[in-house]
């Protein structure tokens, strides 16, 4: 299963509890993230900005549990000229994948950092922060890290895109679920709709369940 998605987009955040229960037994995961505030498109906080995301993230937590903390709320949001730039966690993430194929638990802590401790996730001292309570070593993620943000990252983010595209999605997240068809013996890719599963984790890992023995089964 492909795993379309950005550190900085919250609706990604309300995935996140679909994605950690989409750890299944014959499922494998690659992830794709795709710079939705990177290069051109990375934000300062404004009080425009802070208007703009406050509903969206009150309608994540009413629909999904996903909790967001004060810290975020009335700290990070209210830090007026604060960089918001997906390429420095993306960098993270390759980091951790590179190290020890944690790129994920690094997305996932860096979520939380984000959206309930109010951290700054686009800057190097708070990353370096978050590998380390990965328990990975600091002067290692910071070689790697820096080595991520020259090399690979823009690589990455472009190839993201491409899935992105390839998969028809309409934006981040998207889940395509790729597979060889029993019939034809042809790859196919089946992008999977995620809004009836939020907010109910063990409902999606059912359903992923059922897709999976679907393939499995016999023609």
């Amino acid at each position: 299963m492909h795993y379309i998605f950005d550190p900085l987009c919250g609706w990604c955040y309300a995935a996140a509890p679909l994605l950690a229960a989409s750890s299944l037994p014959g499922l494998q995961l690659q992830w794709h993230a795709g710079g939705m505030l990177s290069g051109q498109a990375r934000r300062t906080i404004t009080p425009d900005w802070r208007a703009k995301v406050m509903p969206h993230d009150e309608r994540i937590a009413a629909l999904t549990g996903q909790p967001f903390g004060d810290a975020y709320y009335n700290g990070l949001l209210h830090q007026i000229g604060a960089t918001l730039d997906s390429t420095p966690p993306i960098a993270a993430m390759l980091a951790a994948e590179t190290m020890a194929g944690r790129g994920l638990d690094m997305l996932a802590r860096a979520q939380t950092a984000h959206y309930v401790e109010g951290q700054q996730i686009s800057t190097l001292g708070v990353l370096q922060s978050l590998a380390q309570d990965l328990g990975l070593d600091a002067h290692e993620f910071a070689a790697q890290y820096q080595s991520a943000l020259a090399d690979t990252a823009a690589d990455h983010i472009q190839e993201s895109r491409e899935w992105l595209q390839a998969s028809g999605g309409q934006g981040f997240p998207t889940f395509l679920l790729e597979y060889t068809e029993a019939a034809s013996g042809r790859r196919v890719g089946q992008r999977l709709d995620m809004s009836p599963w939020l907010g109910n984790a063990a409902g999606w890992q059912a359903h992923l369940q059922q897709l999976l023995d679907a393939e499995a089964a016999p023609a």
